[in-house]
């Protein structure tokens, strides 16, 4: 087994207007009990308030893509986002000898998605996480990011600790809160601090030998016209069926003129994402993945 796990951060309101973690973080601060686990220190870290406190998703620039090495090491990057960034970066990591042994982003995604987990990286602890999160929730979706990114180029701040996931749970609105989401989240992370005291104790349960698991493949974008407007919209086919297969040759987005347009890869794909409110500035429409398994035991 590798070093035990013995600090884990849980990090709510990186994006100001996503509430649930941001609520679960004060309810843990007043109760720290109910995340208090024998051997652990379990801290919590409240990550943007400015943009909290201005019912934004970032003040100048989003948060959750500020933390590759080399933009942390860049003096000239200093608006809100950037420089608070590069104090988040000092009080979990640093990447090369980090402060937090394990590192809990919560999110929310206007997106029809569930509760899913975001294994940032790939690591043996994480195929033992994601099997034993499917044992104990089994509608938890486990999504895996870039594999070929290394630590210092991810971009994100679960990257900051020796491990890191988000826990991403959906659909809810920007700036309010719903109840079967903010159960769902804190379940997720109740399941992933009771995983980490596991395996720390080397007491994990049996688990399955495999999961099956989503890889992020590419991002698609609206079609848009010359000026860059946006001429179509995601098909109500698609529209709220995250993590359903879409083949070669279905339609994906409908034009305003009442045309399909058709998806035209040559595999089928599973779409998350959807359709995602927080994405208006750059006119992303899904993320599009390929089904995977993961062996819980495997390397």
């Amino acid at each position: 087994m590798a070093d035990k796990i013995n600090k884990v951060s849980i990090v709510g309101g990186t994006h100001g207007n996503e509430f649930t973690g941001i609520y679960l973080v004060e309810k843990w601060q007043q109760q720290p009990q109910l995340i208090a686990r024998d051997g652990l220190t379990v801290e919590t870290v409240f990550a943007n308030p400015k943009a909290h406190g201005e019912n934004k998703r970032y003040i100048d620039s989003d948060l959750n893509r500020q933390f590759a090495s080399k933009d942390l090491a860049d003096a000239t990057l200093a608006n809100y986002e950037q420089s608070r960034a590069k104090v988040l970066h000092q009080q979990l990591g640093p990447k090369d000898a980090p402060n937090s042994d394990f590192v809990i982003d919560l999110h929310n995604t206007t997106s029809n998605m569930g509760p899913c987990l975001l294994l940032v990286q790939q690591d043996p602890v994480y195929n033992l996480l994601a099997g034993y999160l499917k044992m104990k929730m089994p509608e938890a979706v486990i999504f895996r990011d870039e594999d070929h990114l290394t630590k210092d180029q991810h971009h994100l701040l679960a990257s900051c600790g020796r491990f890191g996931v988000i826990v991403e749970v959906g659909p809810q609105s920007q700036s309010v809160i719903r109840q079967d989401v903010f159960e769902q989240m804190e379940t997720m992370t109740g399941h992933i601090l009771d995983f980490i005291q596991l395996y720390n104790d080397d007491a994990l349960p049996e688990l399955p030998e495999q999961v099956e698991a989503y890889l992020y493949l590419e991002s698609l974008t609206l079609p848009v016209d010359e000026q860059g407007r946006r001429t179509a919209m995601v098909h109500s086919r698609v529209q709220d069926h995250d993590f359903e297969a879409i083949h070669p040759g279905d339609p994906i987005f409908r034009s305003f003129n009442g045309e399909d347009i058709s998806y035209q890869g040559d595999k089928v794909v599973y779409p998350a994402f959807i359709n995602e409110a927080a994405y208006y500035d750059n006119n992303l429409a899904m993320s599009l993945m390929e089904k995977v398994t993961i062996k819980v035991y495997g390397d």
